[in-house]
């Protein structure tokens, strides 16, 4: 990684124009992946990337530029180029930059690092979590296993003094089952990871997840079409918190509130959900998918509380909007490589516990969707409208579950269901996603326990 004198030199040049900040990003990442098609090995990808990302600051505007040369004369033109895109160069000395080493304390500790880890290891998951969904019904008739690990190295300086370096390992199964009748197919999906190596494995059984694959596919291979209306709507816990993130995180997001498009901004200490609502953005979890020792500011990641009992409480705020805002940072910028300027984003996200039994909130319902587990959706992040897929749900009668039911949607607003939140389980887990925006494609944990929504707008068929 860069040494102290060339990163001095290359801050040094960002600030020619008048730049009151600087920082240099500096990756250096390996990636492996395999994939299982119908019980062969159908690819085996790895890569290795390295680059270099530099931004300056001059008041509210910033410039972002990456190179994979890093060579002295590459980095102090491309630092150059930058800054003459936020002015004319001054005479005027820069101050001296002097740069403090900040050490880290991992809170992820790794057994087996990716690199070491032979790949017939590798295969032996896939081919585990393979067998466990082929192998539930003779409906399945493909199942596609993935695997996927990486190695982060990252090195963040700026003209603050900072200057860290940090390793992110991260591991991932993905197993996709259809099961098949005649010309109808239906899908079932599971993706557990961690921020660990191959020892995730020791707590995560493969087969398990490839059978969870494969019963939600065949379940809903067998279901009838779900009635369209407004109901009370029962979501559960795990990859049901994806409501949450999508609708309503991104729009507590720096980079929405800064800028006035989102729903919640300027409601600090408001009632923005029901009481029963407490949510959470932490990304200090050990060994969670969504956490980071230090974010890609080089600042601690940390536990902020966004809703307490309904009231908005504070917003995920990185560095320049964190300028904006007149708020502090609270270490949550991202990106997903060096080839992308860090904004505000989420790790681990999540509606707390609460205090309802997960029985009682079914039985509390007369006419309803339980909807057990939810797929892909689509969400304006200004209004916080969103539209989302039920991968698995049941029809709920006179505080029962009842059948099976595909083609199900939940419709709504995110500031109208935090509103409408009026049960939250004891049952919290979380559940593992890319998340997409303007900085890249990055892994988040969404997650709550099974909540009720007294009224939603199911779209059906």
């Amino acid at each position: 990684m860069l040494s102290k004198n060339v990163v001095v030199e290359v801050l040094a040049k960002c600030l020619v124009t008048g730049g009151d900040f600087a920082e240099i990003f500096e990756e250096d990442s390996i990636n492996n992946s395999i994939s299982l098609v119908d019980g062969k090995i159908d690819d085996a990808i790895g890569g290795r990337s390295y680059g270099i990302g530099i931004r300056i600051f001059k008041g509210l505007n910033s410039v972002y530029a990456y190179t994979n040369n890093n060579s002295l004369s590459s980095l102090l033109d491309t630092a150059y180029r930058s800054a003459l895109a936020l002015g004319e160069v001054k005479e005027s000395s820069i101050n001296e930059i002097l740069l403090n080493e900040k050490k880290i304390t991992t809170i992820h500790p790794i057994i087996y690092y990716p690199k070491d880890v032979a790949y017939d290891r590798k295969i032996s998951v896939l081919k585990s979590a393979y067998n466990g969904a082929k192998n539930f019904n003779q409906d399945i008739s493909q199942v596609v296993a993935s695997y996927a690990d990486r190695e982060q190295n990252v090195l963040i300086a700026n003209t603050e003094g900072l200057y860290v370096q940090d390793t992110r390992i991260r591991t991932r199964l993905g197993v996709s089952a259809i099961a098949s009748k005649g010309s109808e197919n239906q899908t079932g999906f599971e993706g557990p990871g961690r921020h660990m190596g191959i020892e995730m494995f020791d707590a995560i059984d493969p087969e398990y997840h490839g059978r969870e694959a494969a019963r939600i596919a065949y379940t809903m291979l067998h279901a009838k079409n779900c009635p369209a209306g407004n109901m009370t709507v029962a979501i559960d816990n795990g990859f049901g918190g994806v409501i949450f993130h999508e609708a309503c995180g991104h729009a507590l997001e720096a980079s929405a509130v800064a800028k006035g498009n989102s729903v919640f901004a300027n409601k600090l200490g408001e009632q923005i959900a029901s009481a029963k609502v407490t949510a959470i953005d932490d990304g200090t979890v050990s060994n969670a998918w969504g956490s980071l020792n230090i974010d890609d500011e080089g600042n601690n990641t940390q536990k902020n509380v966004l809703i307490e009992n309904g009231i908005l409480k504070g917003y995920l705020i990185d560095k320049l909007n964190g300028r904006r805002m007149n708020m502090k940072a609270t270490g949550s910028s991202r990106r997903q490589s060096y080839k992308f300027q860090p904004t505000s984003r989420m790790t681990n996200t999540y509606i707390a516990a609460g205090n309802d039994k997960p029985d009682a909130i079914i039985k509390s319902m007369e006419d309803g969707l339980y909807a057990k587990k939810l797929g892909g959706g689509s969400v304006n992040p200004v209004t916080g409208e969103f539209n989302f897929a039920v991968q698995e749900g049941y029809l709920v009668k006179n505080g029962e579950i009842q059948e099976p039911v595909r083609g199900a949607s939940l419709i709504g607003k995110g500031s109208e269901v935090l509103m409408d939140i009026d049960m939250v389980g004891d049952n919290l887990e979380v559940a593992q996603g890319m998340c997409g925006s303007s900085s890249g494609s990055i892994p988040t944990n969404v997650g709550q326990p099974m909540i009720r929504v007294k009224k939603m707008t199911v779209g059906g068929r």
